[in-house]
């Protein structure tokens, strides 16, 4: 397993490329903008382009053995397939594993990024040492993946992990997906910017500058009224979400990972106070919701621990 290899992290906007070396250290870096526009075949070239550049920095007679690679949903993990990217949509229908391995030569595994950002943090981060444990993306939109006794949970049609659509107020605001009151109407960047404003207006105020979910997080740290309102509803929400998924799967870790984990305290202490009001006491009392260890190293590291694994599978 001292194989060097490279994990990337494929989204809608930037190509995230990490050199792994032997102790799992990302050494070198580079960043490239998607243009999935221009089709799967100058994607996946100018990701081979970058991976000569890896190999030209190593030590003499080593090269790169495997590749990682993740990227938004649906994907066909299988046989390694994008299906219809909403935030790719240049990419869709590719089979992308199989256009790299063939044009570099090597093995290549394809994951869903939450999927391989809960890999990272589960082999190398917050998650070490544990035997099972949820991770929770909360960015533009919200998910999850689901690792139990070391392995990944898909469900029967692959979709295991849509905690952004978990209901946790009957009674809130229509969701894009059709239902009221999901966890992603609380927390996701997009909704905060919103009940932020909302609240704004109730309150009287009128915002000075442009409202961004960076800017309300550090308002709630600044002690603002309104931005911890929002915050602390986020984080009830989150630990109703933590709850319901407790007392289903009684898996005590939980870690949280994506743009708005750096809201930090505000968001996690209202989550934890949460989670006793909506499971067991005895499952609840075992219950942590933790932010990631890896930031956003994550899916790079989740990536290159499956280009060991597909390394390990064939030997």
């Amino acid at each position: 397993m001292g194989e060097w290899v490279v994990g990337v992290d494929l989204g809608g906007t930037k190509i995230d490329l990490g050199l792994v070396d032997a102790e799992n250290n990302i050494v070198a870096r580079r960043r490239i903008a998607t243009e999935s526009e221009r089709g799967p075949a100058v994607v996946v070239e100018r990701i081979a382009q970058i991976v000569g550049e890896f190999e030209r920095e190593l030590p003499a007679g080593t090269q790169i053995a495997a590749m990682g690679i993740c990227t938004p949903g649906p994907v066909d993990h299988i046989s390694g397939t994008l299906l219809t990217l909403v935030n790719v949509p240049g990419l869709s229908n590719t089979p992308l594993r199989q256009m790299l391995a063939d044009r570099l030569k090597i093995p290549v595994r394809l994951e869903h990024d939450a999927k391989a950002a809960a890999l990272g943090d589960f082999h190398y981060g917050a998650g070490r040492g544990s035997h099972s444990m949820i991770f929770i993306v909360i960015g533009t939109g919200v998910g999850a993946a689901i690792i139990i006794d070391g392995q990944l949970y898909y469900g029967d049609r692959n979709s295991s992990g849509e905690s952004g659509h978990m209901t946790v107020n009957p009674n809130g605001e229509l969701c894009a997906c059709g239902t009221r009151g999901c966890l992603e109407t609380y927390t996701s960047g997009p909704w905060l910017v919103r009940r932020f404003e909302r609240a704004l207006d109730e309150s009287g105020r009128i915002a000075d500058t442009i409202i961004t979910g960076e800017l309300v997080a550090n308002l709630a740290h600044q002690g603002d009224p309104e931005a911890l309102k929002v915050v602390r509803e986020a984080g009830e929400a989150l630990g109703i979400a933590v709850a319901s998924m407790a007392m289903i799967l009684n898996i005590d870790l939980n870690v949280v990972g994506g743009s708005v984990v750096k809201i930090g305290d505000p968001l996690f202490e209202a989550a934890r106070k949460t989670v006793p009001n909506f499971c067991f006491k005895a499952v609840g009392e075992g219950v942590r919701i933790m932010p990631t260890a890896l930031g956003d190293d994550g899916p790079i590291l989740g990536c290159a621990w499956m280009a060991r694994e597909a390394l390990a599978m064939d030997k």
